[in-house]
């Protein structure tokens, strides 16, 4: 079954569109984190950043470029989120390949995406030699 982003893409369910071109399309989030806050999509059904071909991911990012550029001139914003969940344990409630632009503006207090703590080095180490040896 599609989903409601995909039935969004197709025209089946309505949007208040921003930007659209023959791989993306950029819509108001209907439940937004702040004024302006935009969801940019990769036209085609993805579920995330593992499975969205590499060609679709650059134009999705470059959508997102053009959209938070244009965010910034039109709302006089002096930040933004960019935000892109993966998985159920990320956040990611709609499994299509998506990406939150969220206009942030000082004081706001909308969003804190996590606490910063501490590490040891050897540990930090440790995981990037995971992540290296991955790459290969």
């Amino acid at each position: 079954m599609p989903t409601i982003f995909s039935r969004i893409a197709t025209g089946e369910i309505p949007a208040v569109k921003i930007y659209e071109d023959d791989a993306t399309l950029a819509f108001m989030d209907i439940n937004p984190a702040s004024r302006g806050h935009t969801l940019v999509i990769c036209k085609a059904e993805h579920p995330d950043i593992y499975a969205i071909p590499s060609d679709l991911l650059a134009a999705t990012a470059q959508t997102v470029q053009r959209v938070a550029l244009a965010l910034r001139a039109a709302l006089e914003i002096e930040g933004l989120n960019i935000v892109q969940n993966n998985g159920a344990a990320a956040g990611q409630t709609v499994f299509h390949y998506h990406v939150h632009l969220i206009p942030r503006w000082t004081g706001d207090h909308v969003l804190r995406p996590w606490a910063p703590s501490t590490v040891e080095t050897a540990e930090l180490h440790a995981v990037a030699e995971r992540i290296r040896a991955a790459l290969e």
